[in-house]
């Protein structure tokens, strides 16, 4: 179900830099002890490029019996750790008590994190305890592909009041991993945006690779898109590090794969404006097509009712398949999206049928 636009106004002057620089957020996956949380602050508070120092306080892990953080006692590290440095702090909360303590300690910038985004229940518990409270919360998107609880979960820590929100984009999770380790899924932040314009979104290219090496395309795909910043963690030793060592990298690398980042300014010239045009005239004439062979698929539906006979065909579908990927490829399309495209085509025609 398409999710229409929603006229929210949300404050964005947590994500303004200078020059149009991307919103960089950075820690360790974990605090572990205090002179691994005052290391990588003050590294990073030096380079003038960090906005928000990140470190999980509490860690929900899928197994129990791995590393699950010191838990409060972090707190006093990073209020200390920030004061020095003047970055801001911020945490992972998942339930009213963490909101209670880390505002205690003078923490008021949280993110959400994807199991927790999943529950509604857990999410209206959290913006309840936020209500009234000037804070930033970042709402990473669910665990499954799932756009609706994304949504709701932003909605919810709106109608608290909060203004000063923003989706971090973590990837999605799969049965089997391939190249990431939460694939991406692009179109997902992107439909985000659509619904939301002025909602500032991050990446996390730590967890969807849960590799340092992809760090940097992936961050410069998030830069290409038009993302307002990164979340990457940074620990001071990663092969030392207590969770995530994979994905985890030292100020010094975080640095160089700044340097390397090419950005990007929102499209203006005419040139562009006019190729958009294009597009929006051939988009207008795949929809009459569409409509016309729906059209022709309802009449099948009712000669297939008539005489009794089964609206699914596979030796036909079959047939249907191979010559769509053939002509497609000889035209220089995909064999991946010629496929994706009529499977997509096929199941609306089967259900169109169904209903004749």
């Amino acid at each position: 179900m398409l999710i229409q636009g929603k006229n929210r106004s949300f404050d964005r002057s947590d994500f303004k830099t200078r020059d149009g620089l991307p919103t960089i957020i950075a820690g360790p996956c974990s605090a572990e002890s205090e002179g691994q949380v005052l290391e990588p602050t003050r590294a990073l508070s030096e380079s003038g490029r960090v906005s928000f120092f990140r470190a999980g306080v509490w860690k929900p892990r899928t197994q129990p019996g791995s590393f699950e953080g010191v838990g409060e006692i972090a707190l006093e590290w990073l209020a200390r750790a920030c004061r020095e440095t003047g970055l801001n702090p911020i945490i992972e909360i998942a339930n009213p008590y963490q909101v209670e303590v880390a505002l205690a300690a003078g923490i008021t910038h949280f993110w959400i994190g994807a199991r927790t985004t999943v529950n509604p229940f857990y999410v209206q518990e959290i913006s309840e305890a936020l209500s009234g409270v000037n804070a930033l919360v970042l709402v990473k998107n669910p665990i499954n592909p799932d756009i609706s609880l994304w949504v709701g979960a932003i909605e919810r820590f709106y109608d608290s009041g909060l203004r000063r929100i923003a989706a971090v984009h973590r990837g999605f999770s799969v049965y089997e991993r391939g190249i990431y380790r939460n694939p991406p899924h692009w179109e997902i932040p992107i439909e985000l945006k659509r619904i939301y314009p002025e909602l500032p979104l991050i990446c996390d290219p730590s967890h969807i690779s849960g590799n340092r090496d992809l760090l940097g395309p992936l961050s410069q795909s998030a830069l290409n898109f038009g993302y307002d910043g990164l979340m990457i963690e940074v620990h001071p030793e990663p092969a030392l590090a207590l969770s995530d060592s994979q994905q985890q990298i030292t100020p010094l690398e975080l640095y160089t794969l700044l340097d390397r980042l090419e950005l990007r300014k929102p499209a203006q010239d005419d040139l562009l404006v006019g190729l958009r045009t294009q597009i929006d005239s051939i988009d207008h004439q795949l929809l009459s097509l569409l409509s016309q062979r729906m059209g022709v698929v309802r009449e099948i539906g009712v000669k297939k009712k008539k005489q009794n006979t089964t609206v699914l065909q596979i030796q036909r579908w079959e047939q249907v398949l191979q010559d769509r990927l053939f002509h497609g490829q000889k035209l220089g399309l995909s064999e991946d999206f010629i496929k994706e495209c009529f499977e997509t085509i096929h199941t609306e025609s089967i259900k169109t049928q169904s209903e004749c």
